[in-house]
């Protein structure tokens, strides 16, 4: 294994490079809500969740071939390795399910409990303690969250609710695949290898399943395919490679903190993109959730004692 790969320098508290790569994270999967949005309508949900980890498998197995990284050696991470992909294909099944049946806002809210099953789960998991500082801000976060979505919380239809209860259960899987991750011998894993098992498995879990997505083609249009692409190409290729490195380098409870502002990002993005109304509750929202992180991740201060 390259040097790169095997060197984890792990950081104790979250600093200015993990809140810029956050923030572009974060932009990045509020804008892949569109995207998924988009790609539904010319593709069944199965076939997208198959065929984006595919091309991304492809593209990162490529990647480390060039540098030199060893994805077969017995490292224990097997096992765990598997989990984590069938939580991330059961995830993402479920979130392009999900964006079929209810509005991108209504999902990205969902999906985005995250945080409180990563912070829960880390108390009992990873000795990462909730102390009333983190709960503070992350409630502080969700009230800017919520606020977003205060006037468009009623149902579009019946069916809505499906597609909530699809977002949240997807949500609550995200926030088991970064315990996984941070519990067994895949913290100890490249990024790459981890990313490998989650897109490996996730497309031999999908296959058996594609005849009961419905067509496989729907309204297949150059807007749909080049959604598939970005979340192939960028989303997962790239920014899931990042994502792993950071949970394997900073606190799992400070980094889920920055979740919060995708669905924020979301909307600004469907606004712009989707012509999906835009408020000033948006921008009171993001000044709550800058706080929030900043009251979470606020280094702590310990008191030396005299002598």
């Amino acid at each position: 294994m390259s040097q790169a790969s095997t060197a984890i320098d792990r950081r104790e508290a979250i600093d200015g490079f993990a809140v810029a790569v956050m923030i572009m994270l974060t932009f990045s999967w509020g804008l892949n809500q569109v995207a998924i949005k988009v790609a539904n309508t010319g593709y069944s949900p199965i076939f997208l969740t198959m065929a984006r980890s595919a091309i991304a498998a492809v593209l990162v197995y490529g990647w480390c071939v060039w540098r030199g990284i060893r994805l077969f050696e017995r490292d224990g991470t097997l096992w765990p390795g598997i989990l984590a992909g069938v939580l991330f294909a059961v995830e993402f099944i479920l979130i392009f399910f999900g964006l079929d049946y209810t509005t991108a806002a209504r999902g990205a809210l969902m999906i985005n409990t995250m945080p409180f099953w990563v912070l829960i789960g880390a108390h009992f998991l990873l000795g990462e303690r909730i102390t009333g500082t983190k709960f503070l801000g992350l409630a502080m976060a969700f009230a800017g969250v919520t606020l977003v979505f205060v006037d468009q919380l009623s149902l579009p239809d019946a069916s809505a609710l499906r597609g909530d209860v699809m977002c949240l259960i997807a949500g609550i899987l995200w926030g088991a695949t970064t315990l996984v991750i941070k519990k067994s011998k895949l913290a100890d894993a490249s990024a790459e290898k981890t990313l490998m098992y989650q897109l490996v498995v996730s497309v031999v879990f999908a296959i058996p399943l594609l005849p009961f997505g419905g067509a496989i083609l729907r309204d297949v249009s150059a807007l749909a395919t080049g959604a598939l692409l970005f979340q192939a190409v960028f989303v997962v290729a790239f920014t899931y490679i990042l994502w792993f490195w950071m949970i394997r380098t900073y606190p799992a409870t400070g980094l889920a903190s920055f979740a919060f502002l995708t669905p924020a990002f979301g909307v600004l993005c469907g606004g712009f993109l989707l012509n999906e109304p835009l408020s000033i509750n948006i921008f009171a929202a993001l000044t709550l959730i800058a706080a929030g992180l900043f009251v979470v991740n606020r280094p702590v201060r310990r008191r030396i004692p005299p002598g």
